[in-house]
């Protein structure tokens, strides 16, 4: 469960990174293409004693891990532009709702071993969906651009941001046999975003929407030692779950809800309504109910 707690936390440190950047005028989009590389460093950093990086592609799981690093970029990308065409509300529930793929993909089709489900804890994966979209559920008066096929843009950061966290769960079961090949893996796989990152931004500074600047880059290294360890410990997480994404997918996410809320209250001053105070409340029954077993079995 440790894993799982410190993947919470540095996943929240990561939105609270994106929170002060308008305070400082910092460029998300760069802070971001800039901490994939900071990811790289960090992980060289972590790797185990012995070991060293390097691709080999005499096996198919490298080319699966760049391609997977170039989704992330991609997700991120489509994101911006779904919040540009349909809001902050749309693209945020689409995004966390999307937790219900690795689920069913983990229940279903990876059919991993880790725990046995009983009736409470599909419960608890159903009220886990609810609490999700009550939670982050926002009352928007921002105006609306999108228009035509615009409303598949949240579809698409909903799909794809299933996709990536399913992939996550498939490249962990399959290829990370042992704890010692999990910073090797995750190394390939932010090659891939690094790449992606790289061919974006150049394509942006050529359009000459973006301009660099040292304040970016720095931001990036706040954001990127975290991101790593964020990814890092999700693997430890459903690794030490026996790979199960119905378990441990539910939890991250409305445990990163709560944290999150929790500090945006206390730090920000961010106020909640009635409708996130009943998500939140229904998140900490869904999280019991999920793990009904280890809360019984600590007693």
């Amino acid at each position: 469960m440790i894993y799982l707690i410190l993947s919470i936390i540095f996943s929240v440190l990561l939105l609270i990174n994106f929170r002060i950047y308008p305070k400082y005028q910092i460029s998300t989009f760069q802070a971001i293409a800039f901490n994939y590389p900071v990811c790289f460093l960090t992980g060289l950093a972590l790797m185990p004693k012995g070991q060293h990086f390097e691709l080999n592609f005499s096996e198919d799981w490298p080319y699966y891990a760049l391609f997977l690093g170039v989704g992330f970029i991609v997700t991120f990308i489509l994101s911006g532009v779904s919040t540009q065409k349909m809001g902050i509300t749309a693209t945020s529930l689409a995004n966390n709702i999307s937790l219900v793929i690795p689920v069913l993909f983990s229940l279903f089709v990876l059919k991993a071993n880790g725990r046995t489900f009983d009736g409470l804890n599909y419960l608890g994966l159903f009220l886990a969906v609810v609490a999700v979209g009550l939670s982050t559920f926002k009352p928007s008066n921002e105006k609306i651009k999108g228009k035509g096929l615009d409303f598949l843009l949240p579809i698409s950061v909903f799909v794809l941001y299933g996709i990536t966290n399913t992939a996550i769960n498939y490249l962990n079961l399959k290829y990370i046999t042992s704890t010692d090949r999990t910073v090797p893996v995750t190394l390939v796989m932010v090659l891939g975003a690094v790449i992606a990152g790289a061919v974006a931004l150049i394509i942006q500074l050529i359009r000459g929407k973006e301009k660099i600047a040292g304040k970016n880059i720095l931001a990036s290294i706040t954001l990127g030692v975290p991101n790593f360890l964020s990814f890092y410990f999700l693997i430890l997480a459903l690794s030490a779950f026996g790979n199960s994404g119905a378990f441990v997918y539910p939890i991250y996410n409305i445990g990163v809800i709560i944290v999150s809320a929790t500090i945006a209250w206390l730090f920000f001053k961010e106020k909640l309504s009635n409708l996130n105070k009943v998500g939140l409340v229904l998140a900490v029954v869904a999280i019991a109910l999920i793990s009904w077993q280890d809360i019984q079995g600590i007693f």
